[in-house]
């Protein structure tokens, strides 16, 4: 089965909680389409579906972006790790120049797609990993929920370090994930975001957006 084919079969195109403007192709229960993945797709050695579900800290991203469209309209943005895609849709919508949304995840990237087709709104995708190369051709970078993992925690705020020392605006959406650095971010907003008690353990997760600040890093 193609993967547009899959995702088109086991999930339905639904608004986002904290971002109704922005619909995406979502899985309405968590455990079937991870069976699922596993089972029909076991041959192409795909992660999780990640991309299937609209996590907190994407959507108060999504939510910022929509609501302050100045920080990114005009200028080139790179969503990491960008699962649905739901933060690479809002920079578009909000009139950013050109979109790139990666994600390891082949699975995720043809998701990537369909949800961009579903917005009217152009973005390029890549199951590239950025975090091997320079950070290099963008603006802003966006970081929606990436902090849950030490290994993956660490990589991704080094990248954010050099974006930002090449002059990048660097900006998290992030409920306080295990190992979000906190002490290296500034709170810009703080939304109570509608979740899914089989993912998180609420129904309503407090989500901020953050801006990374270069001057607190360690001596």
């Amino acid at each position: 089965m193609r993967a547009s084919q899959f995702i088109l079969a086991n999930t339905r195109l639904l608004a986002v909680p904290l971002v109704p403007e922005i619909r995406l192709h979502l899985a309405e229960e968590s455990l079937p389409i991870w069976q699922k993945t596993e089972e029909e797709l076991d041959a192409m050695n795909l992660p999780p579906p990640y991309w299937a579900f609209a996590w907190a800290g994407g959507q108060a991203l999504a939510r910022y972006l929509i609501d302050n469209p100045a920080l990114v309209a005009g200028r080139r943005v790179l969503d990491l790790g960008s699962g649905s895609g739901l933060a690479a849709v809002a920079a578009a919508k909000a009139g950013a120049a050109h979109v790139l949304a990666a994600d390891i995840d082949a699975l995720a990237v043809a998701a990537i797609k369909l949800n961009a087709s579903a917005n009217i709104v152009e973005l390029e995708a890549t199951s590239e990993d950025m975090l091997d190369a320079p950070p290099d051709g963008f603006d802003v970078l966006l970081i929606g929920d990436l902090f849950y993992e030490r290994q993956l925690a660490g990589r991704v705020l080094a990248f954010a370090d050099a974006a930002a020392d090449r002059g990048a605006l660097v900006l998290a959406g992030d409920p306080r994930r295990n190992y979000f650095p906190q002490n290296r971010f500034r709170q810009l907003a703080l939304y109570p975001v509608p979740v899914t008690r089989e993912l998180e353990d609420a129904e309503i997760k407090r989500s901020a957006v953050w801006r990374l600040e270069v001057d607190q890093r360690q001596p």
